[in-house]
């Protein structure tokens, strides 16, 4: 049975940011044991209040949602529907058209549509150092950011502004930092995530820039094994760590068959939970090989349909050094605390 959702899909983006997090993530109940390499990523934690809930209910890595060196608006609501996939959401049926409602059930799938909105970065900032230190012994933050694309801007002037925002992110005091490059709004001729020439480019130059943290990046799925491998061999020996993957586009609508998530471009949308584990999987099974067989040494974070416990450790056999789950746990915010349950009884 699903809980009450930390963020609310039925409010507005901006009443979630003032009123949330919702359901157990209101109380102040702490989840005690060890601590585990599994967490939240990008996306779910909108503000420090989010991640300070995460944080006590044992989420012992979280990601302060990407934020941008300008503020930037939200997509209207809707935000989030439920997908029902009868099984893997395959490429296949992504390339299709996928039903979405407002009826969240088992095995859980949605679609996101949110724009990566942000604050002004002199707000961002102070809330990510109070998100910062709200986390206990042994947990983590990491600050995700993106670029932004100005119109008349070159290409260097987008990687500039990829450096610009990590720059500010460390500021906070964040020492991870996660570069997203795997949102369809900000991509070349797709998601930026598989143009591995100027991914490369702009991983290069923020080390550079931010030598004294640690690098990750986000990633979608990637179809073509020579292709990953071109991402591993370039990108590989850059950055500290690879989170993979973010969500499969498929083009939603509604039972009408009209377009589901209403404005210019949001016909597509990103899916994630249940239906997506077997990309997830399947990413860092292929990503562990390739670091063994290019001898580097990134960490690798294994994203996708994590929604109950097995799943964490389906995660961790298959190679992924961190484990975080989205979906799985808005809808059950005592996940971290039931893996850790398991965990104690495995030992």
């Amino acid at each position: 049975m699903l809980a009450e959702p930390f963020y609310d899909p039925t409010k507005s983006y901006e009443e979630n940011f003032t009123a949330g997090p919702f359901g157990a993530f209101a109380d102040q109940e702490t989840v005690t044991g060890a601590t585990i390499p599994f967490g939240i990523p990008a996306g779910p934690l909108i503000n420090s209040n989010f991640v300070a809930a995460a944080f006590r209910k044992g989420f012992d890595i979280c990601v302060y949602k990407t934020v941008r060196s300008q503020a930037y608006p939200c997509h209207p609501h809707p935000n989030v529907l439920a997908v029902h996939i009868p099984g893997n959401l395959t490429l296949e049926q992504a390339a299709g058209e996928l039903v979405a409602d407002t009826h969240y059930d088992q095995p859980l799938s949605i679609t996101n549509s949110f724009g990566v909105p942000s604050k002004d970065p002199a707000w961002w900032q102070a809330d990510m150092k109070k998100a910062l230190a709200s986390a206990g012994k042994g947990q983590t933050l990491v600050g995700s950011f993106q670029g932004t694309k100005k119109a008349g801007g070159t290409v260097q002037d987008f990687i500039d502004d990829y450096v610009l925002a990590a720059k500010l992110v460390r500021e906070t005091g964040t020492k991870i930092i996660e570069a997203n490059l795997s949102c369809p709004n900000e991509g070349t001729a797709d998601l930026l995530c598989f143009d591995v020439e100027r991914v490369k480019l702009i991983a290069t130059q923020i080390k550079k820039a931010v030598s004294d943290a640690q690098l990750f990046i986000k990633v979608a799925y990637y179809a073509d094994d020579n292709h990953l491998h071109q991402l591993v061999k370039e990108v590989g020996p850059v950055v500290d760590g690879i989170a993979a993957i973010n969500t499969i586009p498929a083009t939603i609508v509604d039972t009408q068959g009209k377009q589901a998530l209403p404005g210019e471009g949001r016909l597509r949308s990103g899916v994630c939970g249940a239906g997506i584990k077997w990309a997830g999987l399947d990413m860092v099974k292929r990503l562990a090989k390739l670091r063994a067989k290019t001898k580097t040494h990134f960490t690798i974070v294994g994203v996708g349909g994590v929604t109950q416990p097995e799943d964490y450790f389906e995660y961790r056999q298959a190679g992924a050094d961190e484990v975080m789950s989205a979906t799985g746990a808005m809808w059950n915010p005592l996940l971290a605390q039931e893996i850790k349950m398991k965990k104690e009884a495995y030992e």
